[in-house]
This record gives structure tokens, C-alpha cells and sequence, in this order.
């Protein structure tokens, strides 16, 4: 009784334009900063492919308030 979990529901979209591919870049870089200190170039938007989620649902499940307990948050 002691499971819990999220999952989402989304739409998904590939970034094309090339400031907003470049600001998910440095988002993603400052969020995880050991990644420079591996010493990799950080990618720059033509070399990867970077995908925008937005959620339509989130679901969250929490056996504590009793078994398969789930709350939906409609985004």
C-alpha cells in the first residue's frame, strides 16, 4: 500500500525553430551542470532533436489513500 506514481498524458511537438531549439539546450545544461564536466561540447540544435511536451493530463496514484487510488489533474 505504499506505491505511488505519475504519469502524463501530452502532446507532443518538435522544435524547429532554432532560438527556441537553443533555449531548451541551455535549460537542459544548467538544470544538469555535471554534463560540461564530462567535458563534451554541448549540442547545438542541428545535431540533435529536441521534442516539447505539453501535459492535457496528469495523472498521480497513491495506494496510502487506498488501493489504486488516483487523482487526475486536467492541465
Amino acid at each position: 500500500m505504499e506505491i505511488t506514481g505519475v504519469s502524463m498524458a501530452a502532446r507532443a511537438r518538435i522544435l524547429t525553430d532554432p532560438a527556441e531549439a537553443e533555449k531548451a539546450i541551455g535549460l537542459l545544461m544548467a538544470r544538469y551542470p555535471e554534463q560540461k564536466a564530462t567535458g563534451l561540447a554541448v549540442p547545438k540544435p542541428s545535431e540533435v532533436r529536441l521534442i516539447a511536451l505539453t501535459p492535457t493530463v496528469i495523472s498521480l496514484l497513491d495506494y496510502s489513500k487506498g488501493f489504486g487510488h488516483t487523482d487526475l489533474v486536467a492541465c
